[in-house]
């Protein structure tokens, strides 16, 4: 499946920061997951239950506690789980994801002009799958990404409200992620 059309199926992200997160999403109509939280003793049992649940498991590498900042991270998850895909602020471990057929989410926190300059090189470098833009209600940097490429766009962090969510998607956003349960059902 192509990356924008798992955003279609699935425009509000579940994102699982612990286990009853994890259990909740469950109850949601969220169709793709973003696990960020575990370990390697424990990742392999979080994907393998949102992978009961017919959901897509997206793995944070940088937040799985015992897995280094090296490509072998993501080795670990495509050899050790079912994961769908992984999600790092890190280039080579996206890149990685991608030669390992796994889906790569860049995550990027633009808070200056510089970090602006940085994700662009990042995404005409090493083309994301999905690149995810932190913090996800600065509609003016959603809108000033969604001009430079025509990659999906993942609005994430400090969505708060059903206001958020749709001031995202005005600016061009073609999902958001969020911790904040409720949103998963509005």
């Amino acid at each position: 499946m192509k990356a924008i059309e798992l955003l279609e199926a699935s425009p509000v992200i579940a994102a699982v920061k612990d286990e009853n997160g994890l259990k909740r999403c469950f109850e949601s109509e969220c169709q793709v997951v973003f696990i960020l939280y575990g370990n390697v003793c424990n990742i392999e049992n979080i994907v393998r239950q949102v992978k009961e649940k017919g959901k897509i498991a997206m793995v944070h590498v940088d937040l799985t506690a015992g897995l280094s900042s090296k490509e072998v991270a993501v080795d670990f998850i495509k050899q050790n789980t079912l994961a769908d895909g992984v999600i790092s602020t890190k280039p080579l471990l996206v890149k990685r994801a991608l030669e390992l057929g796994l889906y790569g989410i860049q995550r990027t926190f633009l808070i200056d002009s510089m970090a602006m300059s940085t994700t662009k090189k990042q995404i005409d470098t090493f083309h994301p799958d999905l690149v995810e833009v932190m913090p996800g209600i600065i509609p003016k940097v959603l809108k000033e990404i969604r001009a430079y490429t025509d990659i999906p766009i993942i609005a994430g962090g400090l969505i708060s409200d059903k206001k958020d969510i749709m001031a995202a998607f005005s600016a061009g956003a073609d999902a958001i992620s969020t911790t904040k349960e409720e949103l998963w059902f509005a």
